[in-house]
């Protein structure tokens, strides 16, 4: 969604106005697919933190699983649900001033392809989370065919041409999130994708029959923090 900021500015009006960019919002496609993910993950009365949360409408699609909503984002937008609590933070500066192991679920929507550092991004993520609980990761899918044909005909993937930059920096794709989500200790590693994309050259969407990696736009990651710490557990035996 947004919250970015550092290097690219050092101008925080400059900074805000970038991250506004993005105007606060997802695509609905985006907020079912994290719906759906917590659906399937059995997710029940979390404590969810949603970190890049823009004008908060995530909230409404995950009232039926969190207890408990926290938005974590650069800008405070218009809009924010009421009753919901709000934490005002640069995600690209960590420590974030958000407590270790507070939250069962650590969302991030649309927020890693805005950041410097997508690894410094998903540790952050996995730190927030206690044992046991989950990361979900979105971003742009790079590997639809919409953003395949784009990078051949323009060299860049569809999401991160001209008109996204400097909003869209860095771009992933599935086996990336699958490795930094290893690498930061998370495991019961799944992908899901949108299955709402756009067809190439036109301004038309794939009918609903086309599921999948080549007709979505967007993909998703979740992932669990490990109950025991692995390295721990083999220095005990």
């Amino acid at each position: 969604m947004t919250a970015y900021g550092g290097d690219l500015s050092t101008d925080r009006e400059s900074v805000q106005a970038r991250a506004r960019q993005s105007l606060g919002s997802s695509g609905a496609a985006i907020y079912r697919m994290v719906a759906a993910e917590l659906q399937d993950r059995r997710v029940t009365g979390a404590v969810l933190y949603d970190i890049g949360c823009g004008a908060g409408r995530l909230a409404d699609y995950v009232h039926p699983f969190a207890s408990r909503y926290v938005g974590v984002d650069l800008v405070a937008y218009e809009g924010f649900p009421p009753g919901q609590q709000f934490i005002q933070a640069d995600l690209n500066q960590v420590p974030w001033p958000l407590p270790a192991a507070a939250a069962d679920v650590v969302t991030s929507v649309e927020t890693v392809e805005h950041l410097e550092n997508p690894r410094l991004h998903v540790r952050q993520l996995a730190r927030l989370v206690r044992p046991g609980g989950l990361v979900i990761v979105t971003t742009p899918n790079n590997l639809s065919w919409l953003s395949i044909l784009t990078l051949i005909r323009r060299g860049v993937f569809n999401a991160f041409q001209d008109s996204c930059y400097p909003a869209h920096i860095t771009a992933l794709v599935e086996t990336d999130l699958l490795r930094i989500a290893q690498e930061v200790g998370l495991h019961d590693m799944r992908l899901r994708y949108s299955n709402e994309g756009r067809i190439p050259l036109t301004a038309r969407h794939w009918p609903r029959v086309f599921k999948g990696r080549r007709f979505s736009d967007n993909l998703l990651l979740s992932a669990v923090r490990p109950t025991i710490n692995p390295a721990a557990e083999s220095e005990r035996r």
